[in-house]
């Protein structure tokens, strides 16, 4: 069998096969004896059949159809195997197969082309030397007082108000109706319109006006036990609700009773309470240390991502579709497992309408992780970074001493942990040859920060954004 080689783009190498003319001769008839005894044709038994009866009934375009198919499969998986051609995918026909049908003639040579996609060839333009810059992370010792507060709010008991007004952080229990403001030049004469579920009997809130529609919770600031208050307040634009998006409301409101958190004292018994520590020091102590690590953690993963960042700059590399394609097929599945884990219907989220837009949104970060992992691999390569057995079996080993209460995969467990260890030691490599310069966390997600802010601002909170209770649409958590 002849075979021509030709580099395509894309990882691509195409062949021109010429199959000899005695095997289009030999399938083409041994299609025909294939066919002859299996067609049902009337008046005769199967295996039976005249030859020019099963051509006239078939037809001489089917059984050249069918030769040509096998013809196809066997030749272009001959040419891969014959030219010892690392293919990954399914090759694919580049030949028209009408074209083919036409030029087919048994016992005479046929030329079909085809293109497999191979294993990629990375050009590290550079890889040493690089210059990089990162977010610095700094310990924020106010860290520890949040998650302490945060303590004592879910352990504070809630005492009666007696002889002052509402003020913010106070817990009311309220009724409240709600009605859509008439809109300038509007009938007066036309009743006002009920917000949708705006309406609540005996609901508990805390007064707390980031989690409420604005002006709801202040117009209640200064209000006593009994008294009833008209008060307006204007839905976000945009809203969950675009019916109700950028509509001013008047909320009649009537609290009943007023309570008041009181927090426990910051003391050993708290910190017994609270955690499996016997004194408030070693409480704090070890909730320092967390957030020390956490800050240093981030601090290097911001310079493994920057000096990441920056390699890709310098790598030259021609992607071939399957790996693309096997890439986003990964993505999605890890994406549905983990929607299955916290207990959604991946069925109704990936239909066959979603899939291809899924597909296709995720290319772009399919592209960026196989440029990342092939460079690395790459980097490897080059500089014989390698993990020992003993190291992949001590990770292991401490793995499974963790999680002795699951069923795991130890096989795949080894991979994920070979992996993972490989990856690590060649970012460190990288990081010993190159340069990253630490820089005041905030200064280089500036930009970023004013996008999830704007981002913040579409995703406006409802009236009570976080409360499991509330009991009407206007309420409700969206």
């Amino acid at each position: 069998m002849k075979v021509t080689q030709e580099k395509l783009p894309a990882s691509q190498i195409g062949l021109e096969i010429e199959i000899t003319p005695e095997i289009t001769k030999q399938t083409y008839e041994q299609v025909i004896k294939n066919l002859a005894s299996t067609a049902n044709i009337p008046g005769f038994r199967k295996g039976k059949v005249p030859r020019p009866i099963l051509l006239q009934r078939l037809g001489i375009t089917r059984i050249k159809a069918a030769a040509l198919e096998e013809l196809i499969q066997d030749g272009i998986e001959q040419a891969v195997k014959q030219e010892a051609i690392q293919a990954i995918g399914q090759p694919q026909l580049r030949s028209s197969f009408d074209d083919l049908i036409n030029n087919y003639e048994p016992g005479k040579p046929l030329t079909i082309s085809a293109a497999v996609d191979v294993e990629p060839e990375i050009n590290l333009v550079q890889y040493t030397d690089l210059q990089a810059t990162a977010e610095d992370v700094k310990y924020d010792p106010t860290q520890v007082e949040s998650v302490l507060n945060k303590e004592r709010e879910e352990l504070a008991t809630l005492i009666p108000v007696e002889g002052r007004a509402a003020q913010f952080g106070d817990i009311a229990v309220v009724d409240f109706k709600g009605m859509l403001s008439k809109t300038e030049g509007e009938d007066e004469t036309v009743e006002p319109t009920p917000i949708p579920g705006g309406e609540a009997t005996d609901f508990q809130l805390e007064l707390q006006e980031d989690k409420f529609i604005p002006g709801f919770v202040s117009g209640m600031i200064g209000m006593n036990p009994g008294e009833t208050r008209e008060i307006s307040a204007q839905f976000p634009d945009p809203y969950v609700n675009e019916e109700l998006a950028g509509k001013a409301a008047t909320f009649t409101v009537t609290i009943k009773e007023l309570k008041e958190k009181e927090l426990p004292e910051l003391n050993d018994d708290f910190a017994q309470e609270v955690s499996d520590f016997e004194t408030l020091a070693e409480l704090r102590a070890s909730l320092e240390e967390r957030y020390q690590k956490e800050a240093e953690e981030k601090t290097k993963t911001n310079k493994q991502e920057a000096l990441l960042v920056e390699l890709l700059k310098h790598v030259e590399v021609d992607l071939p579709a399957t790996l693309i394609e096997q890439e986003v097929d990964a993505m999605l599945t890890q994406t549905a497992i983990r929607l299955s884990q916290q207990g959604l219907d991946v069925k109704k989220l990936f239909t066959q309408d979603i899939i291809p837009q899924l597909r296709e949104r995720s290319r772009t970060e399919a592209i960026e992780r196989l440029k990342r992992s092939l460079s690395l691999r790459e980097v490897s390569k080059r500089e014989s970074i390698q993990v020992t057995p003993e190291e992949i079996q001590a990770r292991v080993t401490e793995l499974l001493e963790q999680y002795t209460d699951q069923d795991i995969d130890t096989e795949r467990l080894q991979s994920v942990v070979e992996n993972e260890l490989l990856t690590e030691k060649i970012i460190d490599w990288l990081l010993a040859h190159s340069s990253v310069e630490l820089v005041p966390e905030g200064s280089l997600s500036a930009t970023e920060e004013t996008k999830a802010e704007a981002a913040a601002e579409l995703d406006a909170p409802n009236i009570e954004e976080e409360s499991s209770e509330a009991p009407t649409e206007a309420t409700q958590e969206q």
